[in-house]
């Protein structure tokens, strides 16, 4: 098990970027949640309230070229990447004028130019995806790493098993970040794993493995460096195990009767990793409120921008479609 070195340190500057990222994208989520419920979203919506400083510190982390491959919650992975929230928005109200062009939706974002693979409604449908990417820039002889993003559940899945072996086998340039937020949809992990370090799945492939505090962006960003660092250098690929929590439902409408109440009270008084980077930056209320109100004008505008896009047209639903 590699440990992560104190160094690399964040400025308070760049600590208050990473803080502005992760209330824009808790904000973003938010607003995404009362627009689905006023009846304005199709289809469904998974939102990573509380996993907002994996997606900062992960994607902050990554080099021009580098790419990720993402999950079905994957609003916070997409901005964090560089998608602009009013694209973003756009995609969710299923305009042309969406980072997908209105064919995704929430499920299925992607963002090939800023280097978004994809998300995906196939739990861990991502990882195959990441190895041969990672692959090919191992081929070309390109400096990129891929990444993918991935769930607990999804490592009881065959192809996180085979995606990781010939990973390994490969030595190619892959991060593969485990989002431990210990909730399986609505199963627990103790019901479905049968070790509790899940860092361990990482030595049946003998690839090393990191285990960071998924709640602490500067730590996440740290172990990222790290592992991106090996990756990158040829010395094969890195399993990133994060421990995170999530703190609302599995979907949005989720009613959550697998956990209790006071649980669920716990998970958002004593784990979300706003309150704690907000104190660490000595942020006033006043401070807090100027910054909190202008990401929410970025977030109100992101709407309005969505509304008044374009809508697809019904000939044009069968276009990309290959098969």
């Amino acid at each position: 098990m590699a440990k992560v070195e104190q160094r690399g340190t964040l400025s308070q500057e760049e600590l208050r970027e990473f803080f502005r990222e992760m209330l824009l994208i808790r904000r973003f989520e938010e607003k995404v949640e009362e627009r689905f419920r006023a009846g304005e979203l199709p289809g469904f919506l998974h939102v990573a309230i509380g996993q907002e400083a994996v997606a900062v510190g992960v994607c902050r982390a990554l080099e021009d070229g580098d790419v990720i491959a993402s999950t079905h919650r994957a609003h916070g992975h997409a901005l964090a990447k560089g998608t602009t929230p009013n694209e973003l928005m756009a995609e969710l109200y299923g305009k042309i004028e969406g980072c997908s062009h209105g064919y995704g939706g929430s499920m299925h974002l992607y963002d090939v130019e800023r280097g978004n693979l994809g998300a995906n409604a196939v739990v861990g449908g991502g990882l195959p995806q990441i190895t041969g990417a990672a692959l090919a820039f191992k081929l070309r002889g390109e400096p990129r790493v891929a990444v993918a993003f991935f769930g607990d559940g999804a490592t009881n899945i065959g192809s996180f098993h085979e995606a990781l072996n010939l990973a390994q086998l490969w030595q190619v340039p892959a991060l593969f970040v485990l989002e431990d937020n210990k909730w399986a949809e609505s199963t627990p992990e103790s019901q479905h794993s049968p070790i509790r370090d899940l860092s361990k799945r990482a030595e049946a492939f003998g690839m090393t493995a990191i285990k960071v505090d998924g709640q602490d962006v500067e730590a996440v960003y740290r172990a990222t460096k790290k592992a991106l660092e090996h990756a990158r250098s040829g010395r094969g690929p890195v399993f990133l195990h994060v421990d995170t929590y999530r703190l609302t439902g599995h979907y949005i409408g989720d009613p959550q009767v697998y956990r209790s109440k006071e649980e669920q009270r716990d998970v958002r008084e004593r784990h979300d990793p706003l309150p704690p980077l907000r104190a660490k930056l000595e942020l006033s209320d006043d401070e807090f409120e100027t910054l909190d109100s202008e990401v929410q004008d970025v977030v109100d505008a992101a709407v309005e921008f969505a509304k008044n896009g374009t809508d697809p047209k019904p000939e044009d639903a069968l276009k990309n479609v290959y098969a």
